[in-house]
């Protein structure tokens, strides 16, 4: 194996034994092997949409397939076995019914849009050197592709949560295609890489902005919320990752059992949205981010839905209270099937499990404030505005992205807590329960933590940002006061990064390293066009951030 996609890749350049994620190096094998047909799948789509041969069936076996991949997400062999031989199906099908059109002639053919194969065959084929990263010598072709294939795996998380909700967009689909395809050809310069890493960053900004129309379509803009952070004596679902259908679905089958519902991690931004509030068994919160799950699982007591990523690989009996859907997996853990069309998902099994365990153990008490997306920030527009141009606020710092395990992400808290009080965070994403919890106060009523929800709801922080660029009559959006300090861990990170710089926004911060696929060439042309850095000491850093 070989893997480098996430922020804790081992030594800063990769895993080649173990996942530091958990994952063996047979799930990581075949991994690659997934992401190797998907090129072969997208290289013949392409084609056959020109004459309308393609299937439009499975334009979501792409977005799945992607999403499946995702650091955390699905550590099931049986699982990607099982999608793999889906989508060679598809593959081959596509193959033989545009090589007997002549729609193949005279072009050359990648072996991956020819290799087919069985389940005996995935452990021989899936080899690192044969088909994963490592395949391309190139270090910094290598690096601009892997870029871009990141930035595509957040994008198609974001893609099936709109999707659930009725939010399809096929321009997207047939961009991921065109990009997947375009890490087949040769003849591309670096420039040219360049330039499709940024034409990523532009679907990016699209699949959120689609994301954030579905979310809000379904369950209203997010608003000021305070968040109980304490239990009932009740016994409990505990509900991770990201996909507020499944949300949404829990809550309706839940009512009237006697079972209540809390959020975990990334999940927290539910909270905020006015749809679910009606729910007298939905309680708030329980724990912090995803990486803390061991233990907060284990106090819980009850059963745990995994929606989407992050899982940390259980150990011991809370193997067993473990539930799956969607892209996520573990093996071990029980899955519960996707919905058919026009149906909803059946949470009957964990909700029976639920009623047989004790309350979950209380951790802390209190609350916590969210709901700052957009629409909640733009209502507060005059006194924001006022903040500013009155010098009570001097500067924003928009602190998006993830958290992980490593010792110096405390960085992030120290950062916060020492910033001058005449500063306002604004933050999405599980980098917030760095500094979320901490008594940073006010300005005039204005909370000094703006949080705007999940990682993908940094959309919002990109709408505010433009918004006040508008408002102070402003021609370049890196004249605002807003700096930018994110910790990043996994793809939907990368997509969040790729869509800023699209929209022009330099001089972002990133930690607590820099990516490992990132080439020595490829980072200093991230350095030297969008001024993208590292971090330093918390003194230094906010020195340079406030001149």
């Amino acid at each position: 194996m070989f893997c480098y996609q996430c922020q804790e890749t081992v030594g800063g350049v990769g895993c080649t034994k173990m996942g530091a994620c958990g994952k063996t190096p047979e799930v990581s094998d075949i991994q690659d092997l997934m992401l190797y047909v998907l090129k072969g799948y997208s290289f013949l789509n392409q084609i056959a949409r020109e004459d309308g041969l393609n299937n439009a069936v499975t334009d979501r076996m792409l977005i799945n397939g992607l999403f499946m991949t995702i650091t955390n997400a699905n550590f099931d062999k049986a699982a990607f076995v099982k999608q793999l031989e889906k989508t060679l199906e598809v593959k081959d099908g596509l193959l033989e019914s545009l090589r007997s059109k002549g729609k193949l002639e005279g072009k050359q053919l990648a072996d991956c849009v020819t290799w087919t194969g069985y389940a005996a065959d995935f452990d021989t084929k899936a080899s690192a050197k044969e088909v994963g990263i490592l395949s391309q010598e190139n270090e910094d072709v290598r690096s601009l592709r892997e870029l871009t294939i990141y930035g595509l795996k957040g994008m198609a998380a974001y893609a099936e949560h709109a999707d659930n909700l009725g939010y399809f967009k096929v321009e997207v689909v047939m961009f991921m295609e065109k990009a997947l395809a375009a890490t087949l050809d040769d003849t591309l310069s670096a420039d040219d890489l360049v330039k499709l890493v940024l034409e990523t960053g532009k679907f990016g900004v699209d699949t959120m902005a689609l994301l954030d129309e579905a979310n809000t379509a379904a369950y209203g803009h997010p608003e000021l919320t305070e968040v109980n952070i304490g239990t009932r004596d009740k016994p409990a679902i505990l509900i991770s990752g990201h996909d507020l259908k499944d949300m949404e679905e829990l809550l309706e089958q839940t009512a009237g059992t006697g079972v209540d519902v809390y959020t975990h991690s990334e999940m927290l931004p539910a909270n905020y949205y006015p749809a679910f509030k009606k729910y007298d068994h939905f309680v708030g919160n329980y724990g912090n981010a995803w990486w803390q799950q061991k233990a907060e699982f284990e106090s819980f007591n009850g059963p745990i839905l995994f929606t989407t990523n992050c899982i940390v690989p259980p150990k011991g009996d809370v193997v067993n209270r473990i539930y799956t859907t969607g892209a996520s997996g573990f093996e071990g853990c029980t899955h519960i099937p996707d919905r058919r069309e026009g149906g909803k998902k059946d949470f009957s099994a964990i909700i029976e499990h639920a009623k047989k365990c004790a309350p979950p153990t209380q951790i802390e008490e209190g609350k916590i404030v969210g709901g700052f997306a957009h629409n909640q920030v733009f209502a507060l527009a005059d006194k924001v505005v006022e903040a500013v141009k009155s010098g009570a606020v001097k500067q924003f710092f928009v602190m998006a992205g993830c958290d992980g395990r490593m010792k110096d992400r405390t960085y992030y808290s120290e950062f916060a807590e020492k910033l001058p009080k005449d500063t306002i965070i604004l933050t999405a994403g599980c980098a917030k329960y760095r500094y979320n919890k901490l008594p940073l106060g006010d300005i005039g009523g204005i909370p000094r933590v703006l949080d705007a929800g999940q990682c993908n709801d940094s959309y919002s922080l990109a709408v505010i940002a433009m918004k006040l660029q508008e408002v102070f009559g402003l021609q370049d959006i890196n004249e605002l006061p807003i700096s930018y300090n994110i910790a990043w861990y996994e793809q939907k990170a990368v997509i969040v990064l790729l869509a800023l710089l699209y929209l022009g926004v330099k001089d972002i911060h990133l930690g607590p390293t820099l990516p490992g696929f990132l080439s020595p060439n490829v980072a200093t042309v991230l350095v030297d066009t969008f001024g993208i850095g590292g971090i330093n000491t918390v003194e230094n850093d906010i020195e340079m951030f406030l001149g």
